[in-house]
């Protein structure tokens, strides 16, 4: 909690400077309200007193009264301040160091629990400095100050307080050695029921399509199941401790009056007033000791969540990422569009074998470089690597003659034309998903939007649309059909008007004659721009300049696709499974 602390800026430790005070104000003022009301009974029992004395102390125990009332709402205020602050800033550097983390990270945090440490977790350490500011410096402060005021009014009265103290420490001391490892198991398990959900609302399709709904209700049961049990025995915990508190609060004033009553008796006449008085002072005293101490109980109830959930939100913030930025700002003069592998091997952390291994081959300015093997030979992966998503285990990747390792992020990015197996759109519309980012050297006109949509095969459906390129599209593109997606992914890289594109099987729900004409569309709208296609189909990389043969991780065929047909067993067995031999020959 103390890291999180460290994150307020000068001004807000100078609100809380300026908090401190009021509170102090708020504490003295709260404590002078005893003072006057045993004024007030020495006045009432004193024959001879004037009625506008009783009236002038009564004056200031209610200017005393709206006096707290003024520096309770001004802490308030700046404590909500603060905390809402530091929220914002907690959640804008959650965001941006999740934007900065690779897929490595990435794997290493859930998404659920990404989600959770964004909200719900900043939520809980907002709620503590809010309320915490308010009490947890107040009650100290307010307990301190009346023990020592009534400190020699009486030491019967004084053991009295004291016993009730160390009971309710003894009690709050218990509950949390119970409840504090049970709120860290109920934020996982709030990780966990996030987890459930996002994955049934994900993949809703499925579920319907295989009648699923009552094993995910189940699924989605236990989970809550879990997480409710939980948060009963820390709210059954945490519930004793208002009644005890009641209960000490009910038998200390009990105690005071009991031997209050017990001294007046057995004191002399002269002296009843005054041991009444005091007696009146320590009640009131008493109970604003026993109040401290329950506005630390309401702290208790949120400081050990609170706890867990800025440690969760450190875990985030002090990842170190594993792909360093570089500094070069440009490739080798003379080489655009240039990839280069060395010797390139790569194995996923934790992983025991190598995905890829020795990799070699160098794709030219303009030339079409195509991968084709079996599912999990290494074809994505291997191109991943070239934006750095994951970085190589061993070799060097070279785009424009230098190592990606070295290049800024940024333009490293700005040179490559992406699209994803899976194509992904955003909330927005078909403009904003199209013209998505900074689109490398400028912002995207319409004009070449619609351009890049034309080369993409997307127009006829774009423009049947109600409101054409302004028209809506709902998050993951669920209003659009799986081929409209991979178009409008597609025209998101041409737009960028890349050195390099590369597409991850992006022609997959494609059909042949949309597929051969995007590609012949792309060939010509954007010749001497460098591609790299991973594809299962043979149709979509038959007229590769060079294609990669990758079987189990090591390239085992590299040439056209006439040479492959006549050198390379694996490549002509993948050709055979899709096509005849007469269209082979062909």
């Amino acid at each position: 909690m103390i890291k999180i602390l460290k994150r307020l800026k000068a001004i807000e430790w100078l609100q809380v400077f300026v908090s401190i005070v009021f509170i102090v104000s708020q504490v003295w003022l709260d404590l002078r309200l005893p003072d006057y009301m045993s004024e007030i009974t020495t006045l009432t029992q004193t024959s001879g007193s004037k009625m506008s004395d009783i009236w002038l102390a009564g004056g200031k125990m209610l200017l005393c009264a709206l006096g707290s009332f003024a520096a309770a709402v001004i802490v308030g205020f700046f404590a909500s301040r603060i905390a809402a602050s530091l929220s914002k800033r907690l959640r804008s550097d959650l965001f941006a160091k999740v934007d900065s983390f690779s897929m490595e990270e990435m794997n290493h945090f859930s998404t659920a629990s990404l989600i959770t440490r964004s909200t719900n977790d900043i939520t809980q350490v907002q709620m503590l400095i809010t309320l915490g500011l308010q009490m947890m410096i107040k009650a100290p402060i307010m307990a301190v100050w009346a023990l020592i005021k009534i400190t020699g009014k009486g030491m019967e009265w004084s053991i009295a307080t004291g016993v009730a103290v160390v009971v309710l420490l003894i009690t709050i001391g218990l509950i949390m050695i119970l409840v504090v490892p049970k709120f860290k198991k109920m934020q996982i398990l709030t990780d966990n029921i996030n987890r459930v959900t996002r994955e049934n609302l994900a993949g809703l399709r499925v579920v319907r399509a295989y009648n699923a709904e009552d094993y995910q209700e189940t699924k989605f049961e236990k989970a809550n199941a879990d997480l409710t049990s939980t948060q009963l025995f820390t709210n059954r915990g945490m519930a004793v401790m208002m009644p005890m508190m009641s209960t000490l609060m009910s038998g200390m004033s009990l105690a005071i009056y009991w031997i209050g009553a017990y001294l007046i008796d057995e004191a002399a006449a002269m002296d009843r007033l005054g041991i009444f008085s005091n007696m009146v002072v320590f009640s009131s005293y008493s109970v604003q000791v026993i109040m401290s101490f329950m506005m630390l109980v309401m702290i208790f109830f949120l400081l050990p969540r609170a706890s867990v959930s800025a440690k969760r939100i450190n875990e985030v913030l002090q990842t170190v990422p594993t792909i360093i930025n570089g500094k070069v700002k440009d490739g080798v003069k003379g080489k655009k569009g240039e990839i280069e592998f060395r010797h390139v091997s790569f194995q996923y952390p934790g992983a025991a074998e190598y995905v890829l291994d020795d990799i070699s081959f160098t794709a030219k300015e303009g030339e079409t470089v195509a991968f084709i093997g079996s599912t999990g030979s290494g074809k994505s992966t291997l191109i991943n690597l070239i934006p750095r998503f994951y970085d190589a285990t061993a070799g060097e990747i070279l785009v424009d003659g230098c190592n990606v390792k070295d290049y800024d992020q940024e333009i490293l990015h700005n040179k490559i034309g992406y699209v994803p197996q899976k194509a992904v759109l955003f909330r927005g519309t078909v403009e904003s998903n199209v013209g998505y980012g900074d689109n490398g050297d400028k912002k995207a006109e319409l004009e070449d939007i619609k351009t890049a949509v034309r080369i993409a095969q997307g127009a006829e459906f774009v423009e049947k649309m109600d409101k054409t390129y302004e028209s809506d599209i709902s998050q993951g593109g669920t209003n659009v059909s799986g081929g409209q997606k991979q178009r409008l992914a597609i025209a998101r890289a041409v737009c960028r008007k890349p050195e390099v594109y590369i597409f991850d099987d992006s022609f997959s729900a494609l059909d042949y004659k949309t597929d051969r004409v995007l590609r012949s569309a792309l060939k010509k709208e954007t010749a001497g721009v460098t591609s790299l296609i991973v594809a299962q189909r043979i149709g979509t990389i038959i007229d590769a300049d060079r294609i990669i043969v990758l079987d189990n991780g090591k390239m085992v065929g590299m040439g056209t696709h006439k040479e492959l047909l006549k050198s390379c067993d694996v490549y002509k067995e993948i050709a055979l499974s899709q096509l005849s031999e007469e269209e082979l020959a062909v």
